[in-house]
């Protein structure tokens, strides 16, 4: 009888003001100084300035072939910062002061009052302080927060630097639920919530769980009320509630419909403490035979790795930068993330949430083994911390209903050939299965033939296999033991591991390595890794055309040609030839998910063709012409024109208006023809003016562009682009962005307002 792996569940998590609970933002206005100091010289440290978190230090540094980051960290500075801010402590006999961190990369130690309130090395977790005993009530207090990442070479890609993600100050009733301690699961009409409560004061309490279930407009769709626990002082319990749901609103990909759930402790009629947690209610079924499906519905996962890095912001990301980019990725048919190699960022998961887009949420790139590049990385506290950061980690994505798969590992170089190599991955495997046990565990196994774990009854301890490249082998492992789920964790872009997908119903899904160039992970003097669907910019590279063709059910239709002559040089998207004395054929190649396409050059047809079952791209090579290229499928056709540069052209393209760290709009700032067409050999060096708004980075996708900060006003378009990303200095009031060209004599300019 076939076996068939289960499971169901839910999630998202976010705090809100209540009687009982206060939660206070503390990203704005903490100082900040490059410093190795240590916490008894606070004090006589000089040169202190203002920032606010999240902040990324090293993104703000140079390129720079001797950085210790070396390319894994694209040659940007690390080194050791302190950042400290000043707070109010006004709390009650009986309640908590915490501080809650989403993250802070890498190895932080907080202190307040100049007394150690703790160390976490993983800059991917997030981790909860009480600091109730390092104030006094009533009283200011400074928190500081030391940031060593001066040990490198310490990852594979680019991590950044501070306090990248945000931060909160808490209060609580000293009898509260801690951080990310509850759990909302959901199971054929049933909801299911369990919070850990924990006593912190001097005195046993008698408490009892209850829970509303709200619907997107607030209204109360069911509850549940728990009887008195007592919980004696010191201690913490598990309280579980249990209520049915009636003709549920599921969560899905075409429509992430959202609940909130509001869990609160109560003590008689007294409100202890009440946590708001976001949830999807949906099913998940790993299939050994049929893949994986959703809600009954079986469908494949389109997916793509991305690193937590933006480009030209570092790792402090605002949400409405990953919001646009993520949009990019869905219109190219992505519907799922597998964040590699770390914990994400709550709010990363929030956006997937939202957006319908299914996660793979992963732990660790190595274990004790280190990798080149990064050998002073994790490997020297995977001992001490593992247990610890899954734990973070898992308790962080539980409730988010994007989240369908954990990963404990990306091409662990452990030896998986013995019983150490078995008690790592299983010890990982059973704690996660104690903290969610509605979701599957797997690991991208690296090189398994040659590693032995195909042979040896590793991979039959994994809920679902996951393989990094060599499709053919996970399938011949599959052939052999059909029992097993499969899933790729990581792959190519090319044309075998898509139809190794399509035609294989028993492969969940697999994630192309990668979705989005990222810093890092490339030799000087190259800063980035660029084989992706997007650039670092968000546009759409010509592998994203293809895989659109592949992943899209809309009708489209795309090209790219050979930039050099003859089918030689890389594919662009773009009609305009970089030497037009040397460049007479052309071989283009058509992507499009219709049944047929044709191509026209200036109004003459080049003839009419079936697209391959193959899933090649329809192929011409022609005489090349200046003018107007076009393709047609179906109803759909694409448009590109010989360049004649005659203004700078800006568009808004994305993000969020507001004065708010994730309120970022996105500009696309590009040399234009009289057509408005983009001029792809017409780069210049294009001066920024921006009112009403601060400049907050500008990027230009060109791997090799190190020579100017990002936070530069004047930058160089790439391919005849540039973005530049803004906010607000108020909410009201018109912004107005000049762009000028400042490197030849033609002087073109452009400029928007809104």
């Amino acid at each position: 009888m076939r076996k068939t792996l289960l499971l169901l569940g839910l999630l998202a998590l976010s705090c809100s003001w209540t009687a009982a609970r206060e939660s206070q933002s503390l990203d704005k206005g903490w100082e900040f100084v490059l410093s190795p100091a240590g916490i008894d010289e606070l004090s006589s440290i000089e040169g202190w300035r203002t920032v606010d978190v999240p902040h990324d230090w090293s993104i703000e540094g140079e390129f720079d072939r001797s950085n210790p980051t070396g390319q894994g960290g694209a040659y940007l500075p690390a080194g050791t910062g302190w950042y400290r801010k000043t707070i109010k402590t006004d709390i009650k006999a009986d309640e908590r002061l915490l501080l809650e961190f989403d993250g802070v990369m890498a190895c932080s130690s907080v202190y307040v009052n100049g007394k150690l309130a703790g160390f976490r090395p993983n800059g991917y977790v997030g981790f909860t302080y009480d600091i109730t005993e390092l104030v006094t009530a009533g009283t200011d207090a400074v928190v500081a927060v030391r940031v060593d990442n001066s040990v490198q070479p310490a990852s594979r890609w680019y991590t950044g630097s501070g306090i990248n993600r945000h931060v909160r100050l808490v209060r609580k009733n000293a009898c509260h639920i801690p951080m990310d301690g509850v759990f909302v699961s959901y199971d054929d009409g049933k909801l299911n919530v369990k919070a850990t409560v924990s006593n912190t004061s001097d005195k046993s309490r008698k408490v009892k769980l209850q829970f509303l279930l709200k619907d997107a407009d607030g209204k109360v769709v069911t509850r549940g009320n728990g009887t008195d626990v007592q919980i004696a002082p010191g201690e913490q319990d598990e309280l579980t509630l249990n209520a049915a749901v009636k003709s549920p609103h599921l969560w899905s990909l075409d429509d992430p419909y959202l609940y909130t759930v509001e869990t609160s402790i109560v003590d008689g009629k007294k409100e202890l403490d009440t946590e708001t947690t976001t949830i999807g209610l949906r099913t998940i079924r790993f299939d050994n035979g049929k893949g994986f499906f959703l809600n009954g519905r079986n469908i494949k996962m389109y997916g793509v790795c991305l690193h937590s890095d933006a480009g030209a912001l570092g790792t402090a990301v605002p949400a409405s930068v990953w919001e646009y980019r993520l949009q990019q990725l869905r219109k190219l048919g992505v519907n799922a993330i597998r964040m590699a190699h770390n914990p994400a960022d709550p709010a990363f998961m929030n956006l997937c949430d939202r957006m319908g887009l299914l996660f793979m949420a992963e732990s660790f790139d190595t274990w004790n083994s280190p990798k080149n590049h990064a050998e002073k990385g994790y490997n020297l506290y995977f001992d001490e911390w593992w247990e610890r950061d899954t734990r973070a980690m898992v308790e962080q994505a539980r409730n988010h209903p994007c989240v369908v798969i954990y990963s404990v590992g990306n091409e662990i170089r452990d030896n998986l050939n013995s019983p150490d190599g078995f008690d790592k991955y299983r010890r990982q495997q059973d704690l996660i299965h104690e903290l969610d046990p509605t979701r599957p565990v797997t690991m991208a196994l690296f090189r398994p033939n040659s590693s032995g774990v195909y042979r040896n009854g590793f991979a039959e301890m994994m809920d679902v296999v996951g393989q990094n490249y060599r499709v053919d082998e996970l399938k011949a492992y599959h052939d052999a033991h059909p029992e097993k789920a499969i899933i790729g964790t990581e792959n190519t872009h090319d044309v075998q591991s898509w139809l190794m997908l399509r035609d294989d119903p028993s492969l969940c899904g697999q994630f192309l390595w990668a979705g989005i160039d990222y810093l890092g992970e490339a030799a000087w003097p190259q800063v980035m890794w660029s084989t992706a669907l997007l650039d670092a910019t968000g546009n759409v590279k010509p592998t994203g055309l293809q895989r659109a063709s592949w992943w899209t059910s809309e009708p489209m239709v795309a090209f790219a040609r050979h930039a050099d002559n003859n089918g030689a040089g890389e594919l662009v998207s773009d009609w305009t030839p970089a030497d037009m004395d040397t460049y007479d054929q052309a071989v283009i190649e058509v992507y499009s998910n219709c049944q047929e396409v044709d191509l026209w050059i200036n109004g003459e047809p080049q003839g009419r063709k079936p697209m391959p079952d193959n899933a090649r791209p329809a192929l011409y090579n022609v005489n090349y012409n200046p003018g107007i290229i076009s393709i047609r499928g179906y109803n759909d056709g694409v448009l590109a024109a010989k360049c004649n540069p005659t203004h700078i052209g800006i568009e808004k393209t994305g993000g969020k208006a507001g004065t708010g760290f994730d309120d970022v709009e996105i500009l696309s700032v590009f040399i234009a023809d009289g057509e408005g067409n983009v001029c792809p050999n017409n780069d210049c060096r294009i001066e920024l003016s921006v009112t009403g708004a601060d400049l907050i980075a500008v990027d230009n996708a060109d791997v090799l562009a190190h020579e100017t900060s990002h936070r530069s006003a004047i930058f160089n378009t790439y391919k005849g682009r540039m973005i530049a990303y803004i906010r607000r200095t108020s909410d009201s009031g018109k912004v107005t962005v000049t762009a000028t060209d400042c490197s030849s004599a033609a002087q073109l300019k452009g400029s928007i307002s809104f």
